[in-house]
């Protein structure tokens, strides 16, 4: 029978369940190191078992530099809200992000075992699904993180202060523009946008000499929609946000956006399923 003490301290370290930790011991001939080497083998094997499911909850999180030049953003996702709300998982991204302003994006896949860990311990499927770390070569970088954690922004200012970038940075968190500005957006987006406003004015039976006007308006007004720069600032919708930065002397080269979960399909399960998945799953164990 496994030394209580150990299984004690056994479950300090990896956190997983009294039962597996007791059980790890008993493998290991009460050997403390080995008995975490087995759990640790077991966290990959169902971290692995555990990677098809979907993990379109989770959390955003942002560092930034002391000296405002550089900064991190990163999402990690995992299965459900309330599992987001785990006190390890919201140490683990917190860590992670600090790993990514230090090391950059390449940092990742040194924190798989961290994560198969962690998957063990809360019983979700996590994903690392994606960060960026933004270095300013002049200037600063502004950052805006809304407060439930599921919608972040960088960007990058040749000028201007940290209020300034948290302001343009809330906004692009608000407005997700496209751009920084109109005559970045992709020539095959415009084409594409013109010949639906194309169709829909035929559609319509206006003359021609109109409908080309109709046309080339909605055009002006998706570019102007789609570009930052045009965009009409969200705490002052009177101006513009290049009037907001001309009036700091500053530019803005480049932004990133992150939504928590975009892209992800969700796979919706009614609840009887759900139990009789967990029941096999436990069974299996």
């Amino acid at each position: 029978m496994a030394d209580m003490a150990k299984v004690k301290e056994v479950r300090a370290r990896t956190g997983v369940g009294f039962g597996d930790c007791k059980k790890a011991l008993e493998q290991a001939g009460d050997d403390i190191e080995a008995a975490i080497d087995i759990i640790r083998k077991q966290s990959a094997v169902k971290a692995a078992k555990k990677a098809d499911r979907t993990a379109s909850e989770g959390l955003l999180e942002l560092e930034v530099a002391a000296n405002g030049k550089s900064a991190a953003i990163i999402e990690i996702n995992i299965e459900t809200d309330f599992a987001a709300r785990n006190e390890l998982f919201i140490e683990f991204c917190a860590e992670a992000v600090k790993q990514v302003l230090m090391e950059g994006e390449a940092v990742l896949p040194s924190l798989n075992d961290q994560k198969n860990d962690l998957v063990q311990t809360i019983g979700e499927n996590i994903s690392i699904r994606r960060a960026a770390r933004y270095e300013a070569a002049s200037g600063l970088i502004g950052s805006y993180l809304h407060a439930n954690n599921r919608l972040g922004a960088l960007v990058e200012l040749d000028q201007g202060d940290a209020e300034l970038g948290k302001d343009i940075a809330m906004h692009v968190t608000a407005m997700n523009p496209m751009v920084v500005s109109s005559d970045l957006v992709p020539s095959q987006i415009v084409d594409r946008e013109r010949e639906i406003f194309i169709a829909q004015a035929i559609e319509s039976g206006k003359p021609k000499e109109i409908a080309e006007k109709m046309v080339e308006g909605r055009l002006r007004k998706f570019l102007a929609e789609s570009s930052l720069l045009d965009q009409p600032f969200v705490r002052d919708p009177q101006l513009k946000i290049h009037d907001l930065l001309e009036k700091h002397g500053a530019s803005c080269s480049r932004f990133l956006r992150y939504e928590l979960g975009e892209g992800i399909e969700k796979v919706e399960e009614d609840f009887a399923s759900e139990v009789q998945k967990q029941i096999a799953e436990a069974s299996n164990k």
